[in-house]
């Protein structure tokens, strides 16, 4: 992912208001990102903690989307793998976040779910810049970079159906 200014972040959210956007929280060390190793920028709101933002490049265009999750997690026993990045995570480490959907269906209260890591790290888990619990990651014949692909292609169906 390029490197993105305050500005461009704010300007890409799709499924907010623009002054939704222009309050929301943004992460304080975006200058201290290694951008090369993020398929997307994803932070959560400390001030909400059911709400956190994930912001890529999809075909070209910044995109900005807010998320929600439940305030209550699963208990510690369980494990549940992200559907993006394909990580195992103990209790409350994935969480079904859901986007309200752009434009009138939107409004209309419709919206899409995604099982993801609650940490919003999958792209640094799948380059290994990052280590989940046990057991969390599988050992896969897919190359790193081919693995980066399958994560990126997720997310864009994930994406796309905020339009559908």
């Amino acid at each position: 992912m390029r490197a993105v200014s305050e500005q461009d972040i704010r300007a890409s959210f799709v499924n907010c208001s623009k002054g939704e956007a222009k309050r929301l929280p943004l992460p304080r060390d975006l200058d201290e990102r290694r951008w090369d190793d993020l398929d997307f920028l994803g932070w959560r709101d400390l001030s909400a903690p059911d709400r956190s933002y994930l912001v890529t490049e999809l075909r070209g265009e910044l995109i900005g989307i807010t998320l929600r999750f439940p305030s209550q997690q699963r208990g510690f026993l369980h494990r549940s793998m992200c559907s993006v990045c394909l990580t195992t995570h103990p209790g409350s480490g994935v969480s079904l976040m859901t986007a309200r959907k752009r434009g009138q269906a939107g409004r209309d209260g419709n919206s899409v779910g995604i099982y993801i890591c609650t940490d919003l790290d999958c792209s640094l888990y799948v380059r290994g810049r990052k280590t989940p619990a046990p057991g969390g990651r599988f050992e896969e014949s897919l190359t790193v970079e081919q693995q980066v692909e399958r994560t990126r292609g997720k997310l864009a169906g994930f994406l796309d159906l905020l339009a559908a």
